[in-house]
């Protein structure tokens, strides 16, 4: 990992751009909603390349500030956005790849919960994602693999940089 790779947001965002979760990792909430607000620009550049990319990894969105936007679409069009702390080391494809991998297999896994019963009922509708109710109890273990993976990925940082 990159001595200086820290997390400060992570965004799941439905095929229709409605938010599943987003989740911030910086220290002051007052910039919670800069996190939303990076999550919904980051959709129009989503957009633009989403139908031109091959790979689900669509690279640095932009750059804003003090962070760098990575993006991900899932096969089923969920997309995950990520915000990392800008710093002046290299942050190579395959570090945020992994992340990416990492997070995806989380909402996979809560998603497959065949004990899961969503609150609302879907007859006829096609975009599940608003009824996913995210923030509710049942979903508490998604959200724990996120944080976890956040928590991992801050300490594996700050381990390669005070050896």
């Amino acid at each position: 990992m990159a001595p200086n790779l820290r997390l400060n947001a992570v965004a799941f965002i439905s095929p229709q751009n409605h938010p599943i979760l987003i989740r911030t990792f910086a220290k002051q909430d007052e910039h919670s909603i800069k996190y939303h607000y990076i999550a919904h620009t980051s959709l129009d550049v989503i957009e633009e390349r989403g139908g031109k990319a091959m790979d689900c990894y669509l690279g640095l969105l932009y750059a804003m500030e003090d962070v760098a936007v990575y993006g991900y679409i899932t096969p089923l069009k969920v997309k995950i956005v990520i915000a990392l702390a800008l710093s002046d080391s290299v942050v190579k494809d395959v570090e945020v790849v992994m992340i990416f991998k990492a997070l995806h297999m989380a909402y996979y896994s809560a998603i497959s919960n065949p004990f899961l019963k969503l609150d609302a009922s879907m007859d006829g509708v096609q975009d599940h994602s608003p009824y996913l109710l995210v923030g509710s109890s049942k979903w508490k273990t998604f959200r724990e693999r996120v944080d976890e993976i956040s928590r991992v990925l801050s300490l594996t940082s700050n381990a390669v940089s005070n050896p």
